[in-house]
């Protein structure tokens, strides 16, 4: 029998992120107390979006889920539910790290219906409700 793959929802994976950040977020603070940088500089928002990108492609490329997708019970695939690769995961990873506004927007505007970021469609990933 055929596994129906049902897409996560918007709202789904928007709590799913910020709970990642908050939690990156608390470790990041950590590291700017320790290492004495200004958390407003151009250091600490590239420090910020370093640890989510290592953070983001560690998990989903391992076992295709976040702190924040495991609690919302979502993960990342390949288009037919296959696990992703670490190169998936960081191609996918880099749009959200670096480059999050500019992901959104060409979402919002060329690929609403498909419920991808524009960095989901370059590495060939979706993210699914997992019913299991």
């Amino acid at each position: 029998m055929d596994e129906i793959i049902a897409l996560s929802s918007w709202e789904d994976r928007f709590w799913a992120w910020l709970i990642d950040v908050l939690l990156m977020g608390i470790l990041w603070h950590r590291i700017l107390t320790v290492l004495k940088i200004d958390a407003l500089g151009i250091s600490g928002a590239v420090l910020l979006a370093a640890i989510l990108f290592i953070y983001w492609t560690v998990l989903e490329g391992y076992r295709g889920q976040s702190l924040g997708k495991m609690l919302f019970n979502i993960v990342v695939t390949g288009p037919l539910g296959e696990s992703i690769r670490f190169r998936d995961a960081a191609i996918e990873s880099f749009g959200k790290a670096f480059l999050l506004p500019v992901d959104c927007l060409i979402c919002w505007f060329a690929l609403r219906e498909s419920r991808q970021r524009l960095f989901n469609r370059i590495s060939d990933t979706i993210v699914i409700k997992r019913t299991e």
